[in-house]
């Protein structure tokens, strides 16, 4: 147990977005539990490092049990780790398929599930999908269908669940971004993707960790689809 006041889980968090969502709840005193397969341990006592396949069930047990057993609450989870693949739709190979399936929806089932049965008995809890402005925004020059499947699904997910749970004090919202500097896009791609918002420039980090910050703040939205994207979806 710990002087913490508020506990939040952060997949996919080793780096890019997941790393910089971590660090905005840190520097809100957010206990945090960080998941990603390849993850380093942490000496920041606030901070619980836990290697793992996300779409693994027993990985999505123990970071609930690792929240609980060190902070004694999950006031929210955030469902980041993703795998984005853009290709022709016939050049995906089955492997690519699997793998898109596992960290993107069994990721989210497994831990979604172990985070919600907590968040019951405490009559309250946030969950937060990390989704895509291309579930509504598709665009031939990013084919990109494996993500508009499980990006989308999550869309559809995060409503349903909002409603479920409505009356049980338990909120589900997602952000959905368009394309942000992280290590998944080399600089020399930044001048053409930044072309492709109309606000002529490519997303920062940090616009995602403060629209997840939002949310989480935000008591009365619920089942809501933030579109952090540089205006994609209003000129759709």
């Amino acid at each position: 147990m710990s002087d913490i006041q508020k506990v939040a889980i952060v997949t996919g968090a080793s780096q890019g977005l997941g790393l910089g969502i971590v660090n905005a709840f840190r520097a809100r005193g957010y206990g945090v539990v960080a998941n990603s397969r390849s993850i380093a341990p942490s000496d920041d006592p606030g901070l619980i490092a836990i290697p793992g396949d996300i779409g693994d069930p027993a990985t999505a047990k123990r970071l609930v049990e690792e929240a609980m057993g060190r902070f004694g609450r999950l006031d929210t989870l955030v469902n980041n780790a993703g795998i984005f693949i853009a290709s022709p739709f016939t050049d995906y190979s089955e492997d690519q398929y699997r793998q898109k399936l596992r960290t993107n929806l069994d990721g989210f089932f497994f831990t979604t599930q172990e985070a919600i049965r907590v968040m019951e008995k405490q009559g309250s809890g946030h969950i937060v999908q990390i989704t895509t402005t291309l579930v509504d925004n598709a665009d031939s020059r990013i084919p990109s269908v494996l993500a508009s499947l499980t990006k989308g699904g999550l869309d559809a997910a995060t409503r349903s669940l909002a409603i479920e749970y409505a009356s049980r004090g338990i909120r589900v919202n997602a952000v959905a971004p368009g394309i942000i500097k992280t290590p998944m896009n080399p600089p020399e791609m930044h001048e053409t993707l930044a072309a492709l918002h109309p606000m002529g420039r490519m997303g920062e980090i940090e616009d995602i960790a403060q629209a997840v910050l939002y949310l989480d703040d935000a008591k009365f939205v619920t089942g809501e689809i933030l579109h952090v994207d540089g205006g994609q979806i209003a000129g759709h």
